[in-house]
């Protein structure tokens, strides 16, 4: 049978083993070797990577009018710094099938284009990924003064509705040593300010996240992660390299997300001098506990939802605010006045609310988690072969550590279930208190499974290579998994 013979089935089950890089390339070459094959069109359309500022141009004028052609765009991307940014708006605008979008921001971009090209909601995305480098050779102060910042991007997609986003790549490169007439100059921010990080985290949009890399050179972006309650439950794979993380920041993630697996935070202080073999034991450990302080916070959560329950429910009549003012009767003076440009104070809620007495608090316990942490990834400059093996057998002793503290912790907590405590179990990333994510415990396989043995729990993979492939990266580690998933090796 001759190739020109072959199905067009047979045909796209070959293309879809072309890589992405080329496979435009691939397949537009395909049809000239072979003119007379039926090969599927619609396949010169699938994946499109534009590399010149023209493409965008020509591109729009071959699909302005081809209505059909248009849905058959499903992967597209912009990898060239310099680009007419209204033209592009004008192409995203007409390619409403897009599932996976790559841009690649650089100087022509002003926060107004993105705010327009993420201004309607795309049901079938399932990969976005921004890459940021506004930065620019030329000293020029126009952004700082116009405050032309992203933030806005961050806030409309935070908008969108429940659709299915498993993938989000948001990085900002690190700005470059740019000299200009021998002198340095500050250079354009990405991000003023980080609230917009949280709201994105906690919309409806991206709740069933499972990879996310947030890259924002040397900014604290721990805080606006880790103290959202019940933001991306599904998260399994976190990229924040560059970022401003300590150890104690890392902690905090690891409690938050309790089903993360992968974590990379190459270019990070994780540890405060990474020649010291002790701190490595430290973060180890981190590792292996941090479960243990994840359970003992839910705990707390479900204490103070259970005594203000009960509180509620024995005193159901309504309870004149704290913070309003008596007014007394009587008269007042003229220079008294009546109206106050002071805030109310507000009221919160106690963290020790005060129970009656005669009133019984059911006590309920939680058991802690196996630990779920499968690789921990980072960037170790200036460290020997020999070192990088004391490390790693230092992170694995403090890793052993932890699962010893672990198994502590779950015996006394059985005792406890053997003398009649209530003892849950967390199941799912609920907020709002209550039993919410909560399972009774009702066997001892809780207690001592044999995913509990520290032989079986097997330590994280350490990575000390940092970003690309050059290093020496362990197999299978979180940059390997990363790599598949982001498409790119940065």
């Amino acid at each position: 049978m001759r190739l020109d013979e072959l199905p067009p089935e047979l045909y796209s089950a070959i293309i879809s083993h072309l890589p992405a890089d080329s496979f435009q390339q691939d397949v537009l070459a395909l049809t000239r070797a072979i003119p007379r094959s039926p090969v599927p069109v619609h396949h010169l359309f699938e994946r499109i990577r534009l590399k010149h500022a023209q493409q965008i141009i020509q591109l729009h004028r071959r699909l302005r009018n081809a209505t059909s052609e248009r849905n058959w765009v499903k992967d597209f991307g912009i990898v060239t710094w310099t680009v007419d940014a209204d033209a592009l708006v004008n192409l995203l605008g007409i390619l409403p099938r897009i599932s996976s979008l790559l841009l690649f921001v650089g100087p022509n971009f002003a926060p107004e284009h993105l705010e327009e090209i993420f201004a309607k909601p795309r049901e079938d995305l399932r990969f976005l990924s921004l890459r940021f480098r506004p930065y620019v050779k030329v000293a020029t102060y126009y952004q700082f003064l116009k405050g032309a910042y992203f933030d806005t991007t961050l806030t409309a997609l935070s908008r969108w509705p429940s659709y299915k986003l498993p993938t989000l790549s948001i990085v900002q490169d690190p700005p470059e040593l740019l000299i200009s007439d021998g002198k340095h100059f500050a250079q354009p921010l990405v991000f003023f300010r980080l609230d917009p990080i949280s709201a994105l985290l906690c919309s409806e949009y991206i709740s069933s996240l499972i990879h996310l890399r947030l890259r924002i050179p040397s900014r604290q972006v721990s805080r606006f992660i880790s103290s959202i309650p019940s933001s991306v439950p599904a998260l399994r794979l976190l990229d924040l390299s560059t970022c401003n993380i300590l150890a104690s920041d890392m902690e905090g993630i690891l409690i938050r997300f309790h089903g993360l697996q992968h974590l990379i935070l190459d270019g990070c202080s994780v540890a405060r001098d990474q020649s010291q073999v002790t701190e490595w034991n430290n973060i180890g450990k981190i590792c292996a506990t941090a479960t243990i302080r994840r359970a003992k916070a839910r705990e707390k959560e479900l204490k103070i939802w259970l005594q203000h329950n009960a509180v509620t429910a024995a005193a159901p009549a309504a309870v004149p605010q704290p913070g309003a003012r008596r007014i007394r009767p009587g008269r007042r003076g003229l220079a008294t006045a009546t109206i106050s440009l002071r805030d109310e104070p507000t009221v919160s809620e106690p963290d020790i609310i005060h129970v009656p007495a005669g009133i019984v608090i059911p006590k309920v316990r939680v058991v802690p988690s196996p630990p779920a942490l499968l690789s921990l990834c980072t960037s170790a400059s200036f460290i020997t072969d020999v070192q990088h093996q004391t490390i790693r057998e230092e992170f694995e002793k403090g890793w052993d550590e932890g699962l010893v503290q672990l198994a502590a912790v779950k015996s006394r907590l059985y005792a406890s279930w053997k003398n009649g405590i209530q003892m849950m179990r967390i199941t799912a990333d609920i907020g709002g208190g209550g039993y919410g994510g909560l399972e009774a415990i009702e066997g001892e396989n809780a207690f001592y499974s044999e995913q509990d043995d520290n032989a079986s729990l097997a330590p994280p993979l350490l990575c000390l290579a940092g970003s690309g492939t050059s290093g020496k990266h362990v197999e299978g580690c979180g940059h390997d998994i990363a790599w598949n998933v982001w498409n790119d090796t940065i």
